[in-house]
Formats: structure tokens, sequence, C-alpha cells
């Protein structure tokens, strides 16, 4: 699976504009719920670098082996979202 970028410009916009994170996640987990959505604090994403920006709001691109997540840069490699917030 990959990460399109229209379907990222989309999910900032969701995320962007939801009332919250959990708002967000759970508009995006209705409309694509074959991605992954994960809700992390963002200190534990201290040293990533995010995707996309959205205010106080952090976007990240993961992908997994099937039994560790890691953060990428790849869009074409990416399998889910995770989000955060300051």
């Amino acid at each position: 699976m990959s990460i399109p970028p229209d379907t990222l410009r989309a999910a900032g916009e969701v995320i962007g504009a939801a009332p919250s994170l959990r708002d967000a996640a759970a508009i995006w987990r209705a409309r694509h719920p074959d991605m992954r959505v994960l809700l992390v604090d963002a200190m534990d994403m201290r040293e990533e670098t995010p995707a996309l920006t959205l205010g106080t709001r952090r976007v990240y691109l993961a992908t997994s082996n099937g039994h560790c997540w890691s953060v990428t840069q790849r869009p074409e490699d990416a399998t889910a979202l995770i989000l955060t917030q300051n």
C-alpha cells in the first residue's frame, strides 16, 4: 500500500479542520477503513520529521513489516498515518 499525494493532501484537510485529533482520526478511519491511523503523544515523535505540519498537529507516515512499525519519509512505502498534537 502507498499513500498518494492527493490522499495525503486530503488527510491534511481532514486533520487540520477536525475539532480534535480524536475526531480527525475517527473521520479519516470512516472514510478510509483500509488505512491505519495511530494517535501518539507528541513527545514520542520528537526525533522524527513530520510529513505534514498543521498548526499544532503533525502527521507522520509509517510503515510496518507486519510486526514492527517505523516512520518513513516515503509515501510510496507508507501504510499508516501517525497523528500528534502539541
